[in-house]
């Protein structure tokens, strides 16, 4: 371990070869042993998380043995498709493809998260595009409320404070879409007697940035004990084609092109890393902010949000309660 006035980014370096191993190793022993079943689910966004994930998967149990599941929807960006494709042609992995835009149609999705905006922009109508934005947590110490922006046909561009309800009522909304691709997942490993895989990094894991019973849900999570930049390491080892590997983090659930850190870190990926790993690790703000090239400050701003995102989702990685305990039937 690094620490002190040794820390850098070269803490977080990996022996890929070797990662790479022990992840196979475990994934075969859980479809196996514990799960018995044929063979793994993985969801394609088209970025870097879920392209490693489902290298991984195809490295341990043979491309026969992983689908591929694409599931744009009209918000999608026009990269999604086209990047989850070059990805599953490259494994030479089986796809199947679903639109799930009726769906979220059905349900509502769109409708409920437009109302929602419209209680703050009135004028907002099915002609606009949209994002919600945070603002960054290395600015300064004020209270972060979330914002939506909004861009007309003609291409302008406000942005306006959410209110509380109208900051719910989007989410709510848009968790439709984590919630549909699930269910299709289970669908799927269902009628193939497979299992499904999570794509989260140790990111967005431990900052519980994912939908609860929707991109949370899973039976294995290979990649959740890694940090985005170890990701993007085993990317490159597992021969992930390029563009992918260059293409930014992005959340894909707005119409708007929305990078992860406006949207919910506040902090760009790498510099965040270097946070939470140097949080983890009990090494000082100052010696954090010198290899991630922030201030102490800033860096002791990021440790404080790093403590309130573990407890505003707790519920998140919490599983059902019981009321009073229920012996495990044993075979």
């Amino acid at each position: 371990m690094a620490i002190g006035a040794s820390f850098s980014s070269e803490a977080l370096k990996l022996d890929c070869a070797t990662e790479t191993e022990k992840i196979a190793r475990s994934l075969r022993e859980v479809l196996s042993r514990r799960f018995k079943k044929r063979g793994i689910v993985v969801a394609m966004s088209g970025g870097i998380d879920s392209s490693v994930v489902g290298a991984l998967c195809v490295r341990a149990l043979g491309k026969e043995r992983v689908l591929g599941l694409l599931m744009p929807e009209r918000d999608s960006s026009e990269d999604t498709l086209r990047l989850s494709r070059l990805i599953t042609e490259h494994l030479e992995m089986p796809t199947v493809c679903e639109d799930i835009t009726g769906v979220l149609e059905a349900v509502g999705c769109y409708k409920r998260r437009d109302e929602a905006i419209q209680s703050v922009v009135p004028e907002y109508g099915p002609s606009y595009k949209c994002k919600i934005v945070l603002p960054s947590v290395l600015d300064d110490e004020r209270y972060r409320i979330f914002s939506v922006v909004v861009q007309s046909p003609e291409g302008e561009q406000t942005k306006v404070r959410l209110t509380p309800a109208a900051y719910l009522g989007i989410v709510a909304a848009t968790n439709f879409k984590q919630r549909t691709r699930k269910m299709l997942e289970y669908y799927h490993a269902d009628r193939l007697n497979y299992a499904v895989s999570g794509t989260p990094n140790r990111q967005e894991y431990d900052q519980g940035f994912f939908v609860k019973l929707g991109d949370g849900a899973a039976d294995i999570k290979p990649i959740a004990h890694l940090y985005k930049t170890q990701v993007y390491q085993m990317a490159e080892f597992l021969g992930v084609p390029e563009e992918i590997c260059r293409r930014p983090p992005t959340t894909d659930t707005y119409s708007m092109q929305q990078s992860q850190d406006e949207f919910y870190f506040s902090v760009p990926y790498d510099k965040m890393d270097l946070c939470l790993y140097g949080k983890n690790q009990g090494v000082s703000p100052g010696d954090v902010a010198a290899a991630a090239e922030m201030t102490a400050e800033q860096v002791e701003r990021v440790y404080r949000d790093i403590d309130a995102k573990r407890n505003a989702t707790r519920y998140l990685h919490t599983p059902p309660l019981l009321v009073d305990k229920v012996e495990e039937i044993s075979s």
